[in-house]
């Protein structure tokens, strides 16, 4: 049975910010993380070898460039310091920023959207507003449509 490419590539972030997770609270390294993820039983074993890499390549590059991130939502998280906001609430909006710095050919709104579903499934329909807020704001800043 065959996962249609949206769906997969929504799976595949889901898996990445597992992973960021592991390496936030668990204090992992990237490598680790996603070793450890992917030898787990509950693993997305319909994932392909490309989805796998994208997850890979998401957590390897939000890692790499945290700083950076970083310092774009703390311009734009008003009121927020990255370090006080919910784990989940600032795995999902460091992971959208870095996608939205290279993930050129997939659309802001698409990124947007992604991270939205991100949040109210792992974090709750309180982070949606914030969520959007935030990465809305970064869009503008970086030019994107």
């Amino acid at each position: 049975m065959s996962v249609p490419d949206g769906q997969a590539r929504h799976r595949a972030r889901a898996a990445a910010l597992q992973m960021l997770y592991q390496c936030e609270v668990g204090r992992a390294g990237a490598h680790e993380s996603i070793v450890t993820y992917w030898a787990a039983e509950n693993a997305d074993a319909e994932l392909g070898e490309g989805l796998r890499e994208f997850a890979n390549r998401l957590v390897r590059g939000t890692l790499d460039r945290r700083d950076e991130i970083d310092a774009m939502l703390t311009n734009h998280a008003q009121n927020w310091r990255v370090e006080r906001m919910n784990v989940i609430d600032r795995l999902v909006l460091r992971l959208a920023v870095f996608e939205m710095l290279t993930e050129t050919d997939t659309p802001s709104k698409v990124i947007i959207n992604e991270a939205i579903e991100l949040a109210r499934s792992f974090s709750g329909d309180a982070a949606v507003g914030f969520v959007n807020g935030v990465l809305d704001a970064v869009r503008k800043e970086l030019r994107r449509s």
